[in-house]
């Protein structure tokens, strides 16, 4: 039987398929795309499995074949329609944000309903977002790059996602878009964005940001942080997960203890997150973030600039900030010199 099945019986599957794209035209090859660990995995049709399971007789064999065939032919059709009826335009991508994100929280929705959620039923959830921003004047390789990085490895085989989960994929999905996705990517953007986060650095009011009325360490109710590593990048990547959850240990015993904030210790924390022998060093060339979308230049200065940056976080400095202005700049800090 498994012999039969990895041969003859693929064959003709294979050549049924061959002979419904020259009858119909191309939309006809998702007819086997079948639910969990069929022919393919985690599609939308339920009227097919595999050759091993779903060839019998003659005249049972091609009923199957036939429903199969209508089955994905309706869903392409609803598709359309649901893709139709959020008829929106990149050029005025402000204004419709929120239909954007909630086009896109209602296909994952329905793909999730559709498959059922089996064995890489992720795969056409990616390809049914794709083909929807297509639709709207997405160019196809930003489109397939948006949807891989708003996804970010968190639909999972055999789970139903959570609400919160698809909620923010379609967020992340609507802010990533842009009016010049329309077009082909520049192999670069001019603009450098870390001169542009200097730039907003100095003009930001930070001693008229309201504070909390503390200036000390804070007792949570929970550890949120914790909490939030295991679920997430646990999930994802346990390894990842064992490094943050390492660096964190180490970051509240240097902040214990009073340790300057600058890139050695920045660097001593990221090694555990990356687990490497060493510290990592500091970047020698542009960094790239968002897809290449945004780029973050270098200079020779680039370190101390940042050192002499992160020293305005302790709350000793000449001109002290509340708690709430400082933690939001050395965060911003943090991430535009060593993106």
């Amino acid at each position: 039987m498994s012999a039969w099945s990895r041969g003859e019986a693929k064959s003709w599957a294979d050549a049924m398929s061959y002979a419904l794209v020259q009858q119909y035209g191309r939309w006809t090859v998702g007819w086997r795309w079948s639910h969990d660990e069929g022919d393919f995995d985690g599609g939308p049709v339920g009227n097919w499995c595999c050759p091993r399971d779903s060839i019998t007789t003659s005249e049972e064999t091609l009923a199957r074949v036939e429903a199969a065939l209508r089955e994905w032919r309706e869903w392409l059709e609803s598709l359309a329609g649901w893709f139709e009826a959020y008829p929106l335009d990149l050029t005025d991508i402000v204004e419709q944000r929120i239909l954007w994100e909630r086009a896109a929280r209602n296909l994952i929705l329905q793909v999730v309903d559709r498959t059922g959620c089996g064995s890489g039923w992720y795969g056409h959830c990616r390809q049914v977002l794709t083909w929807f921003l297509e639709r709207w004047g997405v160019e196809p390789e930003v489109a397939r790059s948006l949807v891989d990085e708003a996804i970010g490895g968190r639909f999972r085989s055999w789970t139903g996602p959570d609400t919160v989960v698809v909620d923010d994929v379609a967020e992340q999905l609507a802010l990533s878009l842009r009016p010049s996705n329309g077009r082909p990517r520049a192999l670069a953007p001019t603009q450098d964005h870390l001169q542009r986060w200097l730039a907003v650095r100095e003009s930001v009011p930070w001693h008229e940001i309201p504070d909390g009325g503390t200036d000390g360490p804070v007792v949570p109710l929970r550890d949120g942080v914790a909490e939030d590593i295991r679920a997430f990048d646990g999930a994802i990547a346990p390894a990842r997960a064992e490094g943050l959850l390492g660096a964190l240990e180490l970051l509240r015993a240097d902040a214990a203890r009073g340790a300057r904030l600058d890139f050695a210790l920045l660097s001593s924390w990221q090694q555990h997150v990356l687990g490497t022998t060493q510290p990592p060093p500091f970047r020698n060339s542009p960094a790239f973030a968002k897809g290449s979308r945004e780029r973050y230049g270098i200079g020779p200065d680039t370190r101390a600039r940042l050192d002499t940056c992160l020293a305005g976080s302790a709350p000793d400095t000449g001109h002290p900030l509340g708690l709430t202005a400082r933690a939001a700049r050395a965060s911003l800090d943090v991430c535009s010199p060593t993106t």
